[in-house]
């Protein structure tokens, strides 16, 4: 069975713990993962989870080994415009922009590939391949909505970060989890995360 490839893009929504988790669950699924991280998400990490993360290509990938585990995992900078994920003829099996600033939506929609990240997603539109966006932002204005609705007439998934509650959720890490889960269930990857509604 061929090996699944994944990008997984953190950008500078708050949130940034679903990026985190989704790298770990797509690595404990076997899957090959590419990690994108924006500037911006840089500091969400260092503020939200205490991960003063940056410097090399090769010093990211291995603080982002140290905290998401073993497996095959790349980290590529974004103005590494040079990283197989920058053409169609590499192209992933899907890309998750895990979480969505309402900026880098707003780029994909206008197609303003300006850097690595805009542009694998770029990639992903003109290939025909998933591309999931889990936009964390409220209230929602209609620009956002707009190019929400935009990028969803060309077949991209939404997948807010909005956790549900009819699991019972007894932590912060059950709520991260279902979505997670939501995430995962968009792109086919099998997961335990949470309960199903009418699952034991």
């Amino acid at each position: 069975m061929k090996q699944r490839h994944f990008v997984v893009a953190i950008t500078g929504a708050s949130g940034s713990i679903y990026g985190l988790r989704v790298i770990e669950e797509l690595l404990r699924s076997g899957a090959r993962v590419s990690v994108l991280v924006s500037d911006a998400g840089f500091a969400v990490l260092r503020e939200e989870c205490a991960l003063e993360w940056g410097g090399a290509a090769q010093v990211v990938q291995e603080q982002l080994r140290q905290r998401v585990g073993s497996g095959d995992l790349r980290y590529y900078a974004c103005d590494d415009l040079f990283a197989p994920i920058a053409s169609g003829s590499s192209a992933p099996d899907a890309m998750l922009v895990v979480p969505c600033s309402m900026g880098t939506l707003s780029r994909i929609s206008c197609g303003n590939a300006g850097n690595l990240l805009e542009r694998a997603a770029d990639v992903m539109l003109k290939e025909a391949r998933p591309l999931v966006l889990v936009p964390r932002e409220t209230p929602l204005n209609a620009i956002h909505l707009e190019h929400m609705l935009k990028l969803s007439r060309l077949g991209v998934r939404m997948v807010p970060a909005m956790p549900g509650f009819y699991h019972q959720p007894q932590s912060m890490e059950d709520l991260v989890d279902f979505v997670v889960g939501k995430v995962l269930d968009s792109v086919q990857v099998e997961h335990t995360l949470f309960r199903r509604w009418g699952g034991e």
